[in-house]
């Protein structure tokens, strides 16, 4: 993927329930969340990483942050934030030989079919993190997934359909006029059903959905998650870095489209970066301290010796940070955590004040670009707050109002434009009267 994946909607057609349709405002007006809360599909989701990381936050799931993945290319998934807990992979959906042979889900996979449009976005993200049993999950995620651990995947399908809390969360980015499109799809749908419609035509291929699949390492093999599919699929053990295993099978998906055309985007769920960022800082803390004790009892003047930055301060208005900040998500238990790193435990073994001088001032460098991170991402998250906020601001009724200006007003200015020539018209007859007078 040498080009950046546009953003594509996620859709399928997979079922046939029924959505009712109910909106308590007008309908000319935002959908408020009393119309969001009634309504019972889910709406289509763009594979906007900040989207997820919201959606995320709201189920209540820590320490996991979603971001794009640009290119497969071993040099560039190199940079992405370790370990990677799966990969989400969005493309156009093409039906799949219904009769192949599929293995049963096995009892550690955890795996819930789609059974409801539009839902695969949030399918997928369920079937990644509740595969992962060393992240928090949150009260209500965690409730669910322990009381659907003994269905069947369709069991599990059906049961996220009707989750409430999984269903607002999904729909929270959601404006009146997806709502619309997710009832005109079912009617669509219906209607094309009840005349008896066989066979795909060019346009069942060009409106085909985007559907969204996972692939998550689970107990040391690779498995692909797709909703659609009955069963999860074993790609064969782990040997090395999983990605690299993933990638036939992605790259498979992405040779059947033609050269030139994006119809696919890659999203990897890893460890949320803050997390280790705020780790490292409390690592570099506790390091600084210690090597400053030792150096107090091997050379209780080396701050004399020392001039600038190295002497208990970095080069950054804030100054050293020594102690606990909740400015970095930093507390007295991460410090108290955190172990000292082995080239610091054998410097504060010696009597080397030199080596330990230099030592810490790498430290103090290091703190500052550590500082700068934390702030980087904390940036980042309310960054993806606002584009969720702003996807789901719903411009209908403004741009409905706007509408009717620019139609009043071009109104006025043909009737102005009309009451012009009526009254360019009376002026002629006014001028031929008055000169048929003068002849006269």
């Amino acid at each position: 993927m040498t080009e950046r994946s546009r953003r594509k909607r996620a859709g399928n057609k997979s079922n046939d329930i029924p959505y009712q349709k109910v909106f308590t405002s007008e309908p000319s007006a935002p959908a408020n969340a009393e119309d969001k809360r009634l309504w019972k599909g889910f709406c289509e989701i763009e594979s906007e990483p900040a989207f997820f990381n919201v959606m995320l936050k709201r189920f209540g799931v820590q320490g996991v942050k979603v971001q794009e993945v640009v290119s497969l290319d071993d040099e560039l998934l190199v940079f992405l934030p370790r370990p990677v807990y799966g990969l989400i992979f969005l493309f156009k959906w093409i039906e799949e030989d219904p009769d192949k042979q599929e293995q049963s889900c096995p009892e550690g996979v955890w795996f819930a079919n789609q059974t409801i449009n539009n839902a695969c976005a949030s399918v997928a993200l369920l079937n990644i993190v509740n595969n992962i049993p060393s992240i928090e999950l949150g009260d209500n995620l965690r409730a669910f997934k322990d009381f659907t651990s003994n269905f069947t995947p369709a069991l599990r399908g059906d049961a996220i359909a009707n989750f409430d809390f999984v269903k607002q969360v999904h729909n929270s980015f959601a404006r009146k006029m997806d709502l619309l499109n997710g009832d005109l799809l079912l009617k669509n749908e219906a209607t094309s059903k009840g005349k008896g419609k066989k066979g795909k035509t060019e346009d069942d291929e060009n409106e085909a959905g985007f559907h969204f699949i996972a692939f998550v390492p689970i107990e040391n093999q690779l498995w692909k998650l797709d909703g659609l599919e009955r069963q999860p699929v074993c790609l064969g053990p782990i040997a090395g870095d999983w990605l690299g295993q993933a990638k036939p099978e992605i790259e498979a998906r992405m040779a059947q489209y033609e050269e030139g055309q994006i119809e696919f985007a890659i999203l990897s769920l890893v460890r949320d970066p803050l997390l280790n960022h705020v780790s490292s800082l409390a690592q570099n803390i506790k390091s600084i301290a210690a090597l400053s004790a030792q150096l107090d009892r091997v050379k209780p003047n080396w701050q004399d010796s020392t001039a600038g930055p190295t002497n208990g301060h970095i080069c950054e208005p804030e100054g050293l940070l020594s102690c606990p900040d909740l400015g970095y998500h930093l507390t007295q238990k991460e410090i108290n955590q955190a172990k000292l790193p082995e080239k610091v435990v054998n410097l504060c073994l010696s009597n080397m004040a030199s080596v330990m001088i230099e030592h810490r001032q790498e430290l103090l460098t290091n703190q500052a670009e550590l500082r700068m991170s934390i702030k980087e991402e904390m940036q980042s998250n309310v960054l993806d707050e606002e584009r969720a906020a702003a996807r789901s601001c719903d411009y209908g009724a403004s741009m409905q109002g706007f509408v009717r200006k620019l139609r009043l007003k071009k109104q006025a200015e043909q009737a102005a434009k009309a009451s012009q020539v009526e009254r360019d018209e009376e002026d002629k007859v006014d001028d031929l009267a008055l000169h048929s007078v003068t002849m006269n």
